[in-house]
């Protein structure tokens, strides 16, 4: 056990877990959109709907949505920032089956027509696992360098491109997952990396044929 994982992050309280990791959830939900959301639609699960409006994970969530980081000082007004900011919003409760009891599902549209569903748990100290992208099976947490690739279909072909271009560029791959929804179907690629990916690789990730949206979370942004 690290000691970040006792003593937690720095943020704006009153938990980890209710706070800091949702707002976390929220800030990967508009990273992994792409563009500015004017459209949110929050879905609080289990001890996040039944807690979450006391706890202020509703605010949270919404602060990460609309950009703004945990150790914020401004969390407890981002509904006024949100309205301010041209973002519509509703929050709800849910049941996610076999969800981790601090869970979310975040469905959102952007100002181009982007759309994007999200489902993302909060494990404490700050900590998330997104498990569920666009109805896509996914795993990982965000701590890391993350590249996100979504394919039109599960076709031989695109791992290896994908791959060998990371490899041209002298970037090392720490972990790899492929999830999709049936053989031959869209497919999601979450690649995990020693180091960060140049802008430029991340848009001719994007030209590659076959691929639908590429998303690199920098761990450190």
């Amino acid at each position: 056990m690290k000691l970040f994982d006792i003593v937690g992050p720095v943020m704006i309280g009153p938990s980890s877990s209710h706070t800091a990791g949702a707002v976390k959830i929220g800030l990967i939900a508009r990273k992994l959109l792409g563009e500015k959301p004017v459209k949110a639609e929050i879905l609080l699960h289990g001890s996040f709907a039944m807690t979450g409006s006391g706890h202020g994970t509703d605010r949270a969530i919404v602060a990460g949505i609309m950009g703004i980081r945990p150790d914020d000082e401004r969390i407890p007004e981002s509904f006024e920032i949100a309205h301010a900011g041209g973002l519509g919003f509703s929050i709800d409760t849910t049941h996610i089956p076999n969800a981790h009891p601090n869970s979310t599902m975040i469905k959102l549209q952007g100002e181009h027509g982007r759309k994007l569903e999200l489902v993302a748990s909060s494990l404490g100290g700050g900590r998330i696992i997104v498990s569920r992208i666009d109805g896509i099976t996914s795993h990982f947490s965000g701590d890391e360098n993350t590249l996100i690739v979504h394919a039109q279909h599960d076709r031989p072909g695109h791992v290896a491109r994908v791959t060998t271009e990371l490899a041209i560029h002298q970037i090392n791959i720490a972990t790899m997952q492929l999830h999709r929804h049936i053989k031959g179907g869209q497919a999601v690629m979450v690649i995990e990396c020693d180091s960060t990916i140049p802008t430029e690789l991340v848009e001719k990730l994007k030209q590659m044929e076959g691929i639908m949206k590429v998303t690199f979370l920098n761990h450190e942004n």
